[in-house]
């Protein structure tokens, strides 16, 4: 397939970001669409004018859109509200993350798109995980995100079948490196205990500490996600992309320890978090078949390579841990934050 010109929603955020740096490198056009929500005008300093333009929108103007994707190849829709906001706002991720996905699924097919390569997560498979995950697997969504997610990804198969859009889902799993976010519903688990390890904080474990996950530096993720719009036997199919290594949070808290050098930082424990997942990682088989895809960069790399990120960063420490929210699915904690 020949390619000049993409589009990538959410192309300012933390994943997108990194998908735009490597989509530069294979010499195309870049329009980014993002409403700055979660995403960052900074993320992309650096990149030639010439090949990429941000265009800040948001994925249900219609109107906007259709003109955006006119004479695009392929469309990376990675732009979504993220799990611990759909916890507190249930409809509004709903709407961006299926509704939004549809309506995009429709001006592909309208505008002929030869790729819509759509970001799911392993959040549709929820409390139906016993062991590594193949795409098979049950799916059992645990909450309104990953319901979501479902929906979407439904409708993007949907849409494969029925009207021949050439379509991929990727479930990603954990994924964390330079750029991911520590701050409000969006904060995950890595750059929280990062910085507060970083800071001589304590790390806050909810639950006991055994549930697991499968973390994925970006730079991998993103190549995964490059590859499903090139790749034509990746079409009409679903996908995990995963490192396949299986981390519990317990383990991932006392290597973080390591890499930043301070045994002494506290871990602590709090109540389990609302719709949280007990164990979870991938079985990346079809991503090797489909996409040539395996991981490189392995936890402790990924770690000090983020850690050294962090560090080169003019921001103080303090400064990026008082956007961080302990109950991060609460409104009213999050709200309180915000007003600082």
């Amino acid at each position: 397939m020949s390619v000049s010109k993409v589009l990538i929603t959410g192309g300012a955020g933390f994943v997108g970001s990194e998908l735009v740096r490597q989509a530069v490198a294979m010499g195309w056009k870049i329009t980014v669409v993002d409403n700055l929500r979660n995403g960052r005008r900074e993320y992309l300093d650096g990149l030639p004018a010439d090949q990429v333009e941000l265009v800040v929108a948001d994925i249900r103007d219609i109107p906007q859109m259709r003109t955006l994707m006119s004479g695009v190849d392929i469309v990376y829709h990675l732009a979504c509200l993220c799990v611990r906001h759909s916890i507190h706002s249930p409809q509004e991720n709903h709407d961006v993350n299926a509704t939004g996905t549809i309506q995009l699924l429709g001006l592909a097919k309208e505008l002929g798109i030869k790729r819509f390569v759509y970001t799911s997560s392993a959040e549709v498979y929820g409390s139906a995980c016993t062991g590594a995950v193949t795409e098979e697997n049950a799916l059992k969504p645990t909450n309104p995100y990953g319901a979501a997610k479902l929906a979407a990804e439904s409708y993007a198969q949907a849409y494969f079948i029925c009207y021949r859009v050439p379509t991929v889902v990727l479930r990603l799993f954990n994924v964390y490196g330079p750029r991911c976010h520590q701050e409000g519903d969006c904060g995950e688990v890595i750059p929280k205990f990062l910085l507060r390890s970083m800071a001589g904080r304590c790390m806050v474990v909810f639950g006991d500490g055994n549930q697991t996950r499968d973390f994925n530096f970006v730079e991998d993720s993103a190549r995964a996600i490059l590859a499903a719009g090139l790749r034509d036997e990746a079409i009409g199919q679903i996908i995990n992309v995963g490192s396949g290594i299986e981390t519990s949070v317990n383990h991932l808290a006392r290597t973080i320890k390591e890499v930043v050098g301070k045994q002494e930082v506290p871990i602590t424990h709090d109540n389990p978090r609302p719709g949280d997942i007990a164990r979870m990682y991938a079985d990346g088989t079809k991503a090797r078949k489909l996409l040539g895809y395996s991981p490189k960069v392995t936890l402790r790399e990924g770690l000090l390579r983020l850690k050294e990120w962090y560090s080169e960063r003019s921001e103080f420490l303090e400064d990026l841990l008082a956007t961080e929210v302990i109950h991060n699915w609460e409104l009213d904690q999050i709200q309180s934050v915000s007003k600082r």
